[in-house]
C-alpha cells in the first residue's frame, strides 16, 4: 500500500473512530445501512464535532446528525455548520426526514460571528424545511443557546432525562432538565437516557411520511384484544370523567399509540400518534376533565398543525363542556390560545374525523367537532349529549315556565336531554352524521377514514393564515 494510500486511511480510521455520537447513529438506522457523508472534513488539525450522514429507518431514507461532544466539545464553528448545512440540502433535494441529535456545549467562541453564521444557516434550514420533511431533535446532552432555538423549531423533541435545554445564562442557573422542557410543552417525549431516547425518534420516524407529499407508511396490524367490549365499558364510565384517551387505545391498533407532550397542560387534553388499520392517525383527547385550559389548546394546535401538514388524518374525541375559566385566564391568553385551537382546525386539510364521546357545548363543540371545525365527519356515541348550552343553563334560559308544581327542574332538564340535546336530536337535525354503538367506534372510524383516504381541497390563494399567536 502506497504511503498516500496509507495516509487516507489512516485518516478515515481516525474520523470514524467509535464515539457516543456515532453509536447514536448506529441505533437510529437499520442495522448496516448508516452512510457517512464529510467524514473527513476538519477544523484545521481537528475534527468537526458532529457526525452527518444518511441511512434507513424502517426501509425508508433518513438524514441525520450527531454531535460529539468529545470533539472540541461539540462546538458549532463554520465547519460543523457546513457539514449540517449539506444534510439540510440533501433532505429538501430528496424529500427524506431528517433527525438532528444534539449534545453540544455551544458555539466555537474562537471562531466568533463564523460560528454565529453557521448557528443562523442551521436556523434557516430548519425552519425552511418546516411543514416540507418531518424534523425530530434528539437532546441527548447540553443544547443551550441558538442551538435550543434549532432543536426546538423540529416537529418533535425528544429528551433523555440528564439533557439540558435552555436559552441563556440566566435559564441555566434555574432548572433546565428534560421534566421542566416537558411541562413547558418544549418536550414531547422524555425517556430515561440517550438510547432509549433515539429509539424513541425512530419509532416516531416509522410513523411519519417521508415528506408532505407522500403517504404516510402502511404497517402490520392487529385490533387491540377485546376492543368492543373495553369501548363499551369505557361509554359507561365517561360521565365520570374516564380516561379519554384509554378510548383511543382501544381505536387504535394494538400497542401503537404514543403519547405525546404528557407532562404539559394541566387540565384534561392529551395527543397521541398511532396507527389505525396500519396507517398513522393522529388522535386528540379533549378531555379528561371536562374543559380545556389555554395549555390544553395550545397543544391541541400545534399537534393539529403538524398533522396537517404531513396530511395525516386526525381522530378528535370530544367530552368537553367548555373551555376552562380561572383567575386572570383571560388575561393569561386563554381565549388567544383557543381561537388558535379553531383557527387550526377550521384551516386544517387533512381529513378530520370527529368523536362526541360525552358531552360537547357551546364554544368547545364549534372548535373541536363542529362544522365550524371544518370536520368532515362527526359521530357520537348514544349517550352524548350535544347543546349550544350546558343543559342546566338552557333550561335555566329556555324553558323556565315548564317547571311547575307538577314538574320538578329535573324532569324538565331529563326531557331537554332527551328532546333537544341528545345525539340523536343531533343527528336528525343534520349536526353529526351518525349515532354508533361505543363497541362499533373503530371500524366507524375505519370506515370514515377509508372513504376520506382520497380527500382533495383547494384553499383560498393566500400566503399563510394570520393566526392568533
Amino acid at each position: 500500500m502506497s504511503d498516500k494510500a496509507m495516509s487516507l486511511a489512516d485518516a478515515r480510521n481516525e474520523a470514524q473512530k467509535a464515539t457516543a455520537a456515532r453509536e447514536r447513529l448506529t441505533a437510529l438506522f437499520d442495522p448496516d445501512s448508516f452512510v457517512e457523508v464529510g467524514a473527513l472534513v476538519k477544523n484545521g488539525c481537528d475534527g468537526t464535532g458532529v457526525i452527518t450522514g444518511y441511512g434507513l429507518v424502517e426501509g425508508s431514507p433518513v438524514y441525520a446528525f450527531s454531535q460529539d461532544s468529545t470533539v472540541r466539545n461539540g462546538a458549532v464553528g463554520a465547519a460543523h455548520g457546513s457539514k449540517i448545512k449539506k444534510i439540510y440540502d440533501l433532505a429538501v433535494k430528496t424529500g427524506a426526514p431528517v433527525v438532528g441529535i444534539y449534545d453540544s456545549n455551544g458555539a466555537a467562541v474562537d471562531e466568533g460571528l463564523d460560528a454565529l453564521a453557521a448557528y443562523g444557516e442551521m436556523l434557516l434550514w430548519t425552519n425552511n424545511l418546516s411543514g416540507v420533511v418531518p424534523q425530530i431533535s434528539v437532546v441527548a446532552g447540553a443544547c443551550a443557546g441558538s442551538a435550543a432555538l434549532i432543536a426546538a423549531s423540529a416537529d418533535f423533541v425528544v429528551m433523555s432525562e440528564g439533557a439540558e435545554l435552555f436559552l441563556t445564562p440566566a435559564d441555566a442557573d434555574s432548572a433546565t432538565d428534560a421534566a421542566n422542557a416537558a411541562k413547558s410543552g418544549v418536550a414531547h417525549i422524555v425517556e430515561k437516557d440517550a438510547d432509549a431516547a433515539v429509539a424513541a425518534a425512530r419509532r416516531l420516524v416509522s410513523l411519519l411520511p417521508s415528506n408532505n407529499l407522500s403517504a404516510a407508511p402502511y404497517c402490520d396490524f392487529t385490533e387491540a384484544p377485546g376492543a368492543g367490549a373495553a369501548l363499551d365499558a369505557l361509554a359507561a364510565s365517561v360521565a365520570d370523567q374516564a380516561d379519554i384517551l384509554g378510548i383511543a387505545e382501544q381505536i387504535a391498533d394494538a400497542d401503537s399509540l404514543i403519547e405525546l407532550q404528557k407532562a404539559f397542560s394541566g387540565t384534561g387534553a392529551k395527543v397521541a400518534l398511532g396507527t389505525v388499520a396500519g396507517t398513522t392517525v393522529g388522535f386528540v383527547a379533549a378531555s379528561d376533565s371536562g374543559a380545556v385550559c389555554s395549555g390544553g389548546c395550545s397543544k391541541i394546535a400545534r399537534f393539529v398543525a403538524i398533522c396537517d401538514s404531513f396530511q395525516i388524518p386526525v381522530v378528535t374525541l370530544v367530552n368537553c363542556e367548555k373551555f376552562a375559566a380561572a383567575d386572570g385566564h383571560v388575561f393569561q391568553g386563554g381565549v388567544r390560545e383557543a381561537a388558535k385551537l379553531a383557527h387550526v382546525y377550521a384551516e386544517a386539510t387533512t381529513p378530520k374525523v370527529a368523536v362526541i364521546v360525552g358531552k360537547a357545548y357551546g364554544s368547545a363543540c364549534v372548535a373541536l367537532a363542529g362544522r365550524g371545525a371544518n370536520a368532515d365527519y362527526a359521530i357520537a356515541w348514544p349517550n352524548a349529549v350535544i347543546s349550544a348550552l350546558a343543559p342546566e343553563t338552557a333550561v335555566a334560559f329556555l324553558e323556565g315556565d315548564k317547571i311547575t308544581l307538577e314538574k320538578s327542574r329535573a324532569e324538565v332538564e331529563a326531557e331537554y336531554l332527551a328532546n333537544e340535546a341528545s345525539a340523536l336530536a343531533a343527528a336528525a337535525r343534520g349536526h353529526i352524521d351518525d349515532v354508533v354503538d361505543p363497541a362499533d367506534t373503530r371500524a366507524a372510524v375505519i370506515s370514515a377514514l377509508d372513504m376520506l383516504a382520497g380527500k382533495r381541497v383547494s384553499t383560498l390563494p393566500k400566503k399563510h393564515g394570520n393566526i392568533s399567536m
